[in-house]
């Protein structure tokens, strides 16, 4: 009897040891997507803030040079 006992807990045995890389790569993976899903939204919004400044930027650049039109037509009458 301890022999068959001995049989069937060895596919046990390594079963799990067979799964145990397989959870550490299936949790790699998870992990891994996981990063890389956050460094998709984390850089997502860093364009936005850049395109948002480059607007800003565009909108100062505007008004600065019709400021400095308007002050030029006023110094020259």
């Amino acid at each position: 009897m301890s022999g068959s006992n001995r049989d069937s807990n060895t596919p046990v045995q390594n079963n799990s040891g067979d799964d145990a890389p397989t959870e550490f790569n299936a949790a790699v993976e998870e992990l891994l997507n996981t990063i890389q899903n956050k460094f998709a939204g984390v850089s997502s919004e860093i364009f936005a803030k850049l395109d948002d400044m480059s607007s800003r930027l565009d909108k100062l650049e505007a008004e600065l040079r019709e400021s400095n039109n308007k002050d030029n037509g006023s110094s020259k009458s």
